[in-house]
């Protein structure tokens, strides 16, 4: 799962949205210096790539770019699953992506200070590109794999992933809604419970 999934599966506690979004940036144990709620979306996050990376339907997704892209076909794979929980947003969430989007900036902006150093670099690429929006279309898409073979220094030509995702665009995409479903109650269950 990628940033706006992390972001969803966070519910309506900002905190634990911040503290999920920024998780890829604090190591091992350093997430005990935080506040309650930050570090609850810190452990979510971990659960959710847990959770994912060990999923039957997710590694049957992921089958299908192993082959060429390797070790980064997760990551391709975490965007693509994006792409699918942005295309229909509608289902998942009153809010339009939109709003949605910009009211998780100005959350980030408001709280730029408790963000790690890392994110607050991001930060405004994210905004700028508006990321979160851009994951709804091919298009978008696109733009987001080419950045990512840019930042992996062309290892595996990321960005001819869009292919695939348009070869096996409906296996993908009810892949994605059968496991999302489970996963969303994964995540509830963790919110609900007490840390």
């Amino acid at each position: 799962m990628n940033y706006l999934a992390h972001i969803y599966l966070s519910g309506n506690q900002e905190t634990v949205k911040i503290g999920n979004f920024m998780a890829d940036s604090i190591k091992g144990l350093q997430y005990e210096k935080y506040p309650p709620e930050i570090k609850k979306g810190i452990l979510l996050h971990r659960l959710i790539d847990s959770f994912t990376d060990s999923h039957p339907i997710y590694r049957q997704s992921k089958h299908r770019l192993h082959k060429k892209y390797g070790h980064y076909s997760g990551v391709i794979m975490d965007i693509f699953y994006d792409h699918f929980l942005a295309k229909n947003w509608s289902h998942y969430c009153p809010t339009p992506l939109e709003q949605y989007a910009k009211e998780f900036y100005l959350l980030l902006q408001e709280h730029h200070s408790i963000l790690t150093e890392r994110v607050q670099k991001m930060l405004p690429y994210m905004i700028g590109r508006n990321w979160l929006v851009s994951y709804a279309t091919l298009e978008g898409i696109s733009v987001i794999l080419f950045q990512m073979d840019y930042r992996t220094k062309h290892r595996v030509k990321m960005d001819e992933a869009i292919h695939e995702l348009k070869q096996f665009y409906d296996e993908f995409e009810s892949e994605f809604i059968a496991f999302f479903e489970e996963l969303q109650g994964v995540c509830n269950q963790f919110l609900n419970a007490q840390l």
